[in-house]
């Protein structure tokens, strides 16, 4: 669900002055605090300065949300390095094809999608490559998701900054726990028990490729199957209790901020893309809710949402 720059604007007011890294920011929060306490009609003497306090708040939340834009503004690449023609082979669901998404949207690059049938594989027969994401950039097939991101980074991106991003040390590190550690806990958490296993597999069916016929058997047969199976899951990554496992990984994360905005510092770097795209398909669903309930992750999330943006998939 996205937010709009007004919502983000009031959610902000809860944390003013507490990560204000800006004396301008705090500024901004200060005005806009003092203006909505000044539009309570008990602390007006007249009609005319309750009036006067409600265009202060106007131009002081009109600031407050002008400013939050424009410090979580996008940077996309020049247009003539932006591929012509750019085609997602993927599951809806998976958190890889996810982080490719994060990447494509946060740098606003148009891409079709081609929904992936699980079962019989029959979009990607033409392709060696039987696993998603498969990205094909103007006719030249990439795959493996951190691959692809690399590549496609080198396409789009000035080569001085590539190769900065490509040997920070910092995001590397991040990126690798990412794809060694985040992505296995996941499906433990999702399937934890019949109820979380029908709910994931009912998001899977709504969003993925199959028939109608194929939809209800998925949905019950495959939610039991994986309710065992992320028990081997569990096993196979030592992990005891899958949500204490995913809060401990959220704590993780944002202890590696650092009090920073992003790990990247204003702007997201590529493992912020990527912890948020591996994330954003468990969001809402109850493992998601309960990660951001219990860990301090949700302010990063939203900072997240709001900086990638809506989708740049062109839509059918």
């Amino acid at each position: 669900m996205r937010r709009t720059a007004s919502a983000l604007a009031s959610s902000a007011l809860s944390r003013a002055l507490l990560r204000s890294h800006d004396g301008v920011v705090a500024r901004h929060r200060f005005l806009l605090l003092a203006a909505t306490s000044s539009t309570d009609p008990r602390r007006s003497s007249s009609g005319g300065s309750t009036k006067a306090a409600f265009v202060g708040l106007a131009v002081s939340a009109a600031g407050a949300a002008s400013f939050f834009q424009e410090a979580y503004a996008k940077e996309p690449p020049s247009p003539e390095l932006v591929p012509k023609d750019v085609v997602l082979y993927q599951y809806e669901a998976c958190p890889f094809c996810n982080k490719v998404k994060a990447f494509l949207d946060y740098y606003d690059i148009p891409y079709k999608v081609v929904e992936v049938n699980p079962l019989s594989k029959k979009e990607i027969k033409w392709s060696d490559y039987k696993k998603v994401p498969i990205l094909v950039v103007d006719g030249e097939q990439l795959v493996d998701s951190s691959a692809i991101i690399d590549k496609l980074g080198e396409k789009i991106t000035p080569k001085k900054v590539t190769s900065a991003v490509i040997e920070n040390d910092e995001e590397k590190k991040w990126r690798q726990w990412v794809d060694s550690h985040l992505v296995h806990i996941l499906s433990p958490n999702i399937y934890r028990n019949t109820s979380e296993a029908l709910e994931s597999f009912d998001y899977i069916t709504s969003n993925g490729n199959f028939s109608y016929s194929e939809k209800f058997t998925v949905k019950y047969v495959g939610a039991a199957a994986m309710y065992f199976v992320s028990k081997k899951l569990k096993k196979k990554y030592n992990i005891s209790d899958e949500r204490a496992a995913l809060y401990e990984a959220a704590e993780t994360w944002v202890n590696a901020l650092d009090g920073r905005d992003f790990l990247g510092g204003t702007k997201p770097n590529l493992a912020d893309l990527a912890v948020f795209g591996v994330l954003r398909p468990i969001r809402y669903l109850r493992s998601g809710k309960d990660m951001v309930e219990h860990t301090r992750i949700g302010e990063w999330y939203e900072r997240m949402e709001t900086v990638v943006g809506e989708s740049s998939r062109i839509k059918a």
